[in-house]
């Protein structure tokens, strides 16, 4: 196991062998089951979580289900979309989704070391709350994470099964996704170059010049344009935006204040974060 953990390419491997069973197992238990859509669909989003939690306690790392929040989006919406006659806003959904996560997975995959590496965050909560961590890591790290994206992906599902039809908001709003995931895209480049040629304490150009987390307010818009194109096609479908309202509070509550906490150790956080912005990267009247 320590041989394996410890080469990349090894490493690389068993973290895909793992998502390719918890994909067949998720797909069996949706067909399996004669539930309304969106409850099949949860519970066998569950079961895929579970499998990898599995898989992680086994690895002895947390960060085995990095990968999740980027592949479970398009594996769900391309099963749904296989053999259907989709319309223009299912076209585009599925463009868009497919896009943001080959780039988040790539980026992923591009900082992924092999499994002796596990995220800061993970190994900051083991430390914290002790005997508590396995409930921690299988409620907090696993479930909610996949609760929150089974939540932001459901309007595509709902409009590619419903065959909803675009309109100019809808084009629109699928538009602001498509942006929303290219600068996130150019945000990583920014900071892998950054990191490569350290010289401040704090990045400062690019996007990262005015804005602390330019990356999240990325992901935040990608799905906010997500469930208000699918609304704009179908305003009865309003509570659908419940997806992107729990995804922005996850980032607004704890993602980014344990970011902003570990960037506060650094020596001139009080006046970076005095000069910045939290997401827009406008620059900022003091």
């Amino acid at each position: 196991m320590k041989r394996l953990k410890e080469n990349r390419a090894a490493s690389f491997i068993a973290v895909a062998t793992v998502y390719v069973i918890a994909a067949a197992l998720g797909i069996l238990i949706y067909n399996a089951l004669s539930l309304p859509l969106w409850l099949s669909l949860l519970i066998a989003d569950i079961a895929a979580t579970v499998v990898t939690f599995l898989f992680s306690v086994l690895f002895g790392n947390a960060s085995v289900y990095d990968p999740y929040w980027s592949v479970q989006p398009p594996v769900i919406l391309i099963a749904f979309a296989i053999g259907k006659g989709l319309t223009l806003l299912g076209v585009l959904l599925l463009v868009a989704v497919c896009f943001w996560a080959l780039r988040l997975t790539a980026n992923w995959a591009y900082t992924f070391g092999d499994l002796t590496h596990q995220d800061w965050r993970y190994t900051m909560l083991k430390e914290k709350t002790g005997v508590f961590y396995p409930i921690i890591n299988f409620v907090g790290i696993h479930m909610v994470p996949t609760l929150v994206v089974y939540g932001c992906i459901l309007p595509a599902v709902v409009a590619i099964t419903e065959g909803l039809k675009a309109n100019v908001g809808s084009i629109l709003f699928l538009c602001l996704s498509l942006g929303a995931a290219s600068m996130q895209g150019i945000a990583d480049i920014q900071m892998h170059k950054f990191r490569k040629n350290r010289n401040s304490a704090f990045i400062r150009v690019g996007l990262w010049k005015h804005a602390r987390h330019p990356n999240y307010l990325g992901e935040l818009l990608m799905w906010w344009g997500v469930a208000l194109a699918v609304i704009c096609a179908c305003p009865s479908l309003w509570y659908l935006a419940a997806g992107a309202l729990a995804n922005t509070v996850l980032f607004l509550a704890v993602s980014i204040p344990m970011a902003d906490g570990r960037q506060s150790r650094k020596e001139g956080f009080a006046d970076y974060k005095a000069q910045t912005r939290m997401l827009l990267p406008i620059k900022k009247r003091l």
